[in-house]
């Protein structure tokens, strides 16, 4: 059992197929991000359990969208989701292959982003990549990238800024912002 904002609990999935945020790395993005969440639109991407979008609706977000893969996670997250929600929140999960399922939100821009992959996995840069030509970043917009730092290293990546990264243990978070025009 998990529990997150106001001491809720949410339920997990057993074993170790998916890995949650730590509440360290959640207290620490939430606190960073707790100008932003109230009536924001979240992205949760690879959500696992869901705990992080759950987290934005009980501060106040007024939309949550994940995108998970795992049939067994999307379930989670859904039941996680729907238990927290309020009836003036939206929240709406897909389920498949994150970089085919962003193009669902074409022109749909996200105040926050969370994107916390499986560490081993190729899709950092092809998420990032997306969410820079799907425009699926608000012009004030910040994504946040939970990775290891041996299994990823924040990258340049065209229409991003990587503006600051912070490190808690093992798990890091590397913040991207839309790049200034330059034309």
């Amino acid at each position: 059992m998990l529990r997150i904002y106001g001491n809720r609990a949410l339920k997990t999935l057993p074993g170790l197929d998916t890995r949650p945020t730590s509440a360290r790395v959640r207290e620490a993005l939430f606190n960073i991000w707790q100008g932003r969440i109230a009536d924001c639109r979240w992205l949760d991407l690879c959500t696992g359990s869901g705990a992080m979008g759950a987290e934005a609706l009980c501060r106040g977000a007024a939309e949550v969208v994940g995108i998970e893969k795992s049939p067994d996670a999307y379930k989670i997250t859904r039941e996680n989701w729907q238990q927290v929600a309020q009836p003036d929140q939206t929240i709406s999960l897909f389920r498949g292959d994150v970089v085919k399922q962003l193009s669902r939100l074409h022109g749909q821009p996200f105040d926050c982003i969370y994107f916390d992959p499986p560490y081993n996995s190729e899709l950092y840069l092809p998420v990032l990549e997306r969410v820079v030509s799907l425009n699926l970043l608000h012009p004030t917009g910040e994504i946040a990238v939970e990775h290891r730092p041996d299994a990823w290293a924040p990258i340049a990546v065209s229409g991003l800024e990587l503006v600051r990264q912070k490190h808690y243990g093992t798990s890091h978070l590397a913040f991207y912002t839309p790049a200034p025009d330059i034309s």
